[in-house]
């Protein structure tokens, strides 16, 4: 036990130090981030609940890709309500003043977020792999009974997951404010490493593999008009390009980092461009949601290709 606690000293310390060693950002970084923050939670505020309106007012939405998209903007929001947090932390000249549990509860919502985000994406891509790429074998298994089935196995997997960050002491005084570590620290073992590729790199190629095989096959139908293949297509690479953007960058560099971290000092680029991190995944659901089969209307079909309509619940 002891070995243990002065494990976990170590790494606060060292936590602290890097932290401490790259400083502050600067007033005008403090500005443009608290400008980023205010547009994006005003634009994925306004988006997400005018989405879940929808799918409220019109029950006819609860097809399986729809309950994914819904489960998509609830996720989203539950990031949308950290960001308030965020924008008075740039405002203050980054102290924190809400103290230990906020700390907390701001961790554990973003990676609650983004990974569940990244999961709900990967079941709409199967969805529309089953939908298009096998449209009758896939009647009796894409039921809304069964998405949502599977969106609740999902939220249960990923909050149990995030949970350590809920008990773990968050914050500590540093030079007469007080720091936020949960904003900084990135975990570096073996255990971050496949961590890591449960939880961004199998649903990544899940995703990319299934719009890439529903590209195929779109190329190969001769049933399908050729405007609307080309349409299909172009929505398929705009979701790819979405997803790139908004979770690539910031996993690759969690790989850099955890496989090259030293175990004294992590560089202040790094921290910088892991710090980026919190920027960008916020932005993935809100753009997800309005994509022309997204749910701006849940009356129109998800997927102008869907050659068979999904089985009811």
């Amino acid at each position: 036990m002891n070995s243990q606690a002065d494990s976990s000293d170590l790494l606060f310390n060292i936590s602290l130090s890097n932290s401490e060693q790259c400083g502050k950002e600067s007033p005008m970084e403090n500005i443009l981030f608290a400008i980023f923050y205010l547009l994006d939670f005003i634009l994925a505020f306004l988006g997400n609940v005018l989405a879940l309106w929808l799918f409220i007012r019109d029950q006819k939405s609860d097809t399986p890709a729809n309950v994914f998209l819904m489960h998509l903007a609830v996720a989203d929001l539950s990031f949308v309500l950290i960001l308030p947090t965020r924008l008075v932390y740039h405002f203050s000249g980054n102290h924190w003043p809400f103290g230990e549990l906020p700390c907390r509860l701001t961790g554990f919502l973003f990676y609650l977020n983004m990974y569940a985000s990244i999961y709900f994406l990967m079941c709409i891509s199967i969805d529309r792999f089953l939908a298009i790429v096998h449209p009758v074998k896939s009647l009796k298994l894409r039921r809304s009974l069964y998405a949502h089935l599977t969106c609740a196995f999902l939220w249960v997997i990923v909050a149990v997951a995030m949970a350590p960050l809920l008990i773990s002491v968050q914050t500590v005084e540093m030079n007469n404010t007080t720091v936020c570590l949960q904003l900084y620290r990135e975990k570096a073992s073996r255990h971050a490493l496949v961590s890591l590729a449960v939880a961004f790199t199998f649903p990544f190629f899940t995703t990319v593999t299934c719009y890439l095989l529903i590209i195929r096959s779109l190329k190969k139908g001769h049933r399908i008009e050729n405007h609307l293949k080309e349409k299909a297509i172009k929505m398929i690479i705009m979701v790819l390009t979405i997803f790139l953007v908004c979770f690539v960058p910031y996993h690759v560099n969690r790989y850099i980092y955890i496989l090259n971290y030293d175990g004294v000092k992590t560089s202040c680029a790094m921290q910088r461009i892991l710090a980026l991190g919190w920027r960008s995944p916020g932005l993935g659901p809100s753009l997800w949601e309005h994509l022309p089969f997204g749910i701006s209307s849940p009356s129109i079909s998800v997927w102008p290709l869907t050659s068979a309509p999904s089985a009811g619940t």
